[in-house]
């Protein structure tokens, strides 16, 4: 049975929980997403504080004050910020502030040294004991009032939210210096495939280099997962079963070819040995071949997807169904797909009835976007997906794409 897309993915994340949480370092849990609420242990501010330079006075002391009739005031002393200073502020007295300073006792407002005679002082060499208030201003002016930001005990940031430099900046103010988190999945990868050599080594008759562990573990990593790299099996089923046996302290195996139906198409037959298939074909072009199950390990299973081996279908296969079934394991709900309409500049066709993703340029006209394909769409043919903007959709009912067409074309997000 082949499944429609919509089918395999709720297959694939049925059944499948968030993993469970561990203790991480501030800056380690970043894009990590809480396994716990987090109630602040201080207020924020934890004192009444001066929201920027000035002077700290009683407001009352500025009634009527004007440039022409400033109100003159002593200035008894200097607060600078982290300073606790046992200063006073009585009647007919003022303190000079720093921004973020403790606000002195009697106070209740602060005047910026703008709306003040300092600088002519300075300038005409007067004494800076005293000071020419020019505003009225009304009390808690200039103040940051104790707990305006968090009061202590307040619930700041609730359970499943992901962590992102503006929650470690917060978690930071209230004294955290580690959090509870749902741990990172650890994704194992294993090409398969006679044909296959690494990067890096001479490239023999008839063999090719594997990319498809190369771009399937930069994938992993963008969404925040940790790749297990497991090289290379040839297509034997006894290598193939003993690299999956080192896979299976993972939480997620991807294998990539040996899903189709030739005669050396060994990773189904492994997996039925090993485990169990719940589906091996969807309705999607590129990207048919595509196996699920699980495999068994001391005590429980460990999911498993079999992507194709051609490195398009391998890619466009875990954006659809590796993707978010590595954000439901690290918590995650997966953010919409980002569609856009556009008019199709190429001609596609659709003989077969599967969902096809081909592969575009965009370009905005007059308010309008036109999709162009990026050249040939074969399914080995990588260069395809660095040019492109998109994808454009093809449905499975309809069969033909003509030039002039509306269509939908699916932004491409590899998460940079």
């Amino acid at each position: 049975m082949v499944l429609s897309i919509e089918e395999a993915r709720e297959k694939i994340l049925a059944g499948v929980e968030p993993l469970e949480a561990e203790e991480k370092a501030l800056l380690e849990a970043l894009g990590q997403v809480l396994a716990e609420d987090i109630r602040s242990p201080v207020s924020l501010p934890p004192y009444d504080s001066a929201a920027m330079d000035g002077y700290a006075l009683r407001s009352e002391e500025t009634r009527g004050a004007t440039r022409e009739n400033p109100r003159v005031l002593q200035v008894i002393g200097e607060i600078t910020a982290g300073e606790s200073s046992g200063l006073e502020v009585r009647p007919g007295t003022a303190v000079r502030i720093m921004t973020g300073a403790p606000l002195p006792s009697g106070a209740d407002a602060v005047v910026q040294f703008e709306d003040t005679d300092e600088e002519e002082r300075r300038t005409k060499g007067l004494p800076l004991s005293e000071v020419g208030i020019f505003v009225e201003v009304s009390s808690g002016k200039n103040v940051r009032p104790v707990g305006e930001d968090v009061a202590q005990g307040n619930l700041v940031l609730r359970r499943g939210t992901v962590l992102r430099p503006p929650e470690i900046g917060l978690l930071a103010s209230l004294g955290k210096v580690s959090v509870k988190v749902i741990r990172r999945p650890v994704v194992a990868l294993l090409a398969t495939g006679n044909e296959l050599v690494e990067p890096g080594q001479p490239l023999p008759p008839g063999k090719i280099y594997n990319s498809n562990t190369f771009s399937l573990a930069a994938q992993v990593l963008s969404l925040g997962a940790i790749p297990k790299v497991l090289g290379i099996a040839p297509d034997d089923p006894q290598a193939i079963s003993e690299r999956i046996a080192q896979a299976l302290d993972s939480d997620l195996v991807i294998t990539s070819a040996g899903v189709s139906v030739g005669e050396f198409d060994v990773v189904k037959k492994v997996l039925a040995e090993l485990g169990e298939i719940t589906f091996w074909r969807v309705r999607m072009k590129p990207g048919k071949p595509l196996a699920f199950g699980r495999l068994r390990k001391n005590g429980g299973w460990v999911p498993h997807l079999g992507l194709p081996g051609f490195p398009v279908s391998s890619m466009l296969a875990f954006q659809q169904f590796a993707r978010p079934l590595i954000l439901k394991l690290m918590g995650k709900e997966e953010p919409p797909q980002r569609v856009i309409k556009a008019i199709s500049e190429s001609r596609l066709e659709n003989p077969d009835g599967r969902r096809v993703f081909a592969r575009v340029k965009l370009r905005k006209e007059k308010g309008k976007y036109f999709a162009r394909l990026t050249g040939p769409q074969g399914s080995g043919v990588l260069t395809s997906l660095t040019q492109a903007d998109g994808l454009l959709i093809v449905p499975e009912e309809v069969r033909s794409i003509r030039e002039g067409d509306e269509v939908l074309v699916q932004i491409l997000d590899w998460g940079e």
